[in-house]
């Protein structure tokens, strides 16, 4: 029963430079560079930060061969993958069809950021991913810590503003880590791909059973506190829900609603990187916020909370703290029951500013990072809008 409960979970949704010496304890073990992104024929460096709270992340700085060839870096750029992924998403398809290798042919200084907890990113300067203390962290400590450090590191070896990207998980952290004066004067804009602040219309069949069943309270139970997809009892259960009892694309309809345009026929090569562990907390804290329909911290109960924010609730992210300077664009699709169209409106409202907007009735959440047509339908309408804004006389 335990491993079944986990297994549900995992499946919510399918020239090195070194600063200072936080290559301390648990390097990636895999490179992303030397498996995705040099195979292509495109330049690829690793880089090592250090969080405040003392979490080893890697981030990857990517030039296409024609930038090789100049020794000249154009606009940068951070892409920040979501909820089970890393960086690896942006590369799962052709150079032609990816993200990553689209920006960088376009003449844009491409960063990865791998959060915590991830393959690439999977360390601590004294705790072991082992130890329960090593997960324990939330979406909220993603932002604070995971991308306001990414963010900074950018800023300081480019030497301007910074573009930032982020898709499901990473607009929740993205949103929320611009709420921070010190990081949004870092950022020159901010393009989100199925933008997310509020989760109360989720509407995705096997999510809302989850949430109802309170699936995230009983694996607190069972004393489980990472979820990792990687386990070898853990793969074995998912194939063999796979084979013969469930059609895993349905499956993954269940969970992020119908995805328009991606290929099918590459699930099991995407799984050769997807999905990456996360931790249960972050689980609890997502679960939360579509039990409340806030946009709130992490909800420790009355008597911690009062221990930790000096109050009874959770502070909440006010998304007016956002400048009204900032541009934003944002692209959503009418099929993605994760980022529901109605809270994609309700944070609009709330936002200072007017974002500039992507609707795609026909996409789901998975088809803006995977659609083999998202060059044409997503991507050059951001890069069309990222291009309009670079600002920086050092571009």
């Amino acid at each position: 029963m335990k491993w079944l409960l986990v297994a549900v979970l995992t499946a919510f949704t399918i020239s090195s430079s070194v600063t200072q010496s936080h290559i301390l304890r648990g390097s990636p073990v895999n490179s992303l560079c030397a498996d995705l992104v040099h195979p292509a024929g495109y330049s690829c460096t690793e880089h090592t930060i250090q969080t405040k709270d003392g979490y080893i992340l890697a981030l990857q700085r990517v030039a296409s061969p024609a930038q090789n060839l100049t020794l000249q870096y154009g606009p940068p750029v951070l892409l920040q993958h979501g909820l089970f992924m890393a960086g690896d998403v942006w590369f799962l398809d052709s150079p032609k069809e990816s993200l990553g290798f689209v920006l960088a042919d376009y003449g844009f200084d491409v960063w990865i950021g791998n959060v915590r907890g991830t393959r690439y990113s999977y360390g601590h300067v004294t705790l072991s991913e082992t130890d329960k203390e090593f997960w324990d962290w939330s979406w909220q400590d993603l932002a604070m810590y995971d991308l306001a450090e990414m963010v900074q590191y950018m800023y300081s070896v480019a030497n301007s503003k910074i573009f930032l990207v982020g898709h499901s998980q990473g607009t929740i952290m993205s949103f929320a880590a611009l709420t921070q004066p010190r990081v949004a004067e870092m950022v020159e804009a901010a393009a989100l791909l199925s933008p997310i602040s509020y989760l109360d219309h989720v509407t995705a069949p096997l999510v809302e059973r989850m949430v109802f069943m309170h699936l995230d309270q009983m694996v607190v139970a069972l004393g489980l506190h990472q979820i990792n997809f990687r386990s070898d009892t853990l793969v074995k259960l998912v194939d063999s829900l796979c084979e013969g009892h469930m059609d895993c694309t349905d499956f993954l309809s269940s969970i992020t609603g119908k995805n328009c345009c991606f290929n099918a026929s590459r699930i099991e090569y995407y799984l050769d990187y997807e999905p990456h562990p996360s931790s249960v907390k972050n689980l609890r804290h997502l679960f939360q916020m579509i039990r409340k329909g806030s946009f709130a911290k992490f909800d420790y109960g009355f008597l911690k909370n009062i221990l930790t924010y000096g109050t009874t609730k959770p502070p909440e992210f006010e998304l007016g703290l956002i400048p009204a300077s900032l541009p934003i664009w944002m692209g959503y699709g009418g099929s993605d029951l994760l980022a529901d169209v109605t809270d994609v409106e309700r944070t609009l409202a709330e936002l200072p500013s007017r974002p500039e907007l992507l609707y795609l009735e026909n996409y789901g959440h998975i088809d803006f990072v995977l659609s083999t047509s998202a060059k044409e339908d997503v991507y050059m309408h951001m890069i069309q809008f990222l291009w309009a804004r670079k600002k920086s006389s050092s571009w």
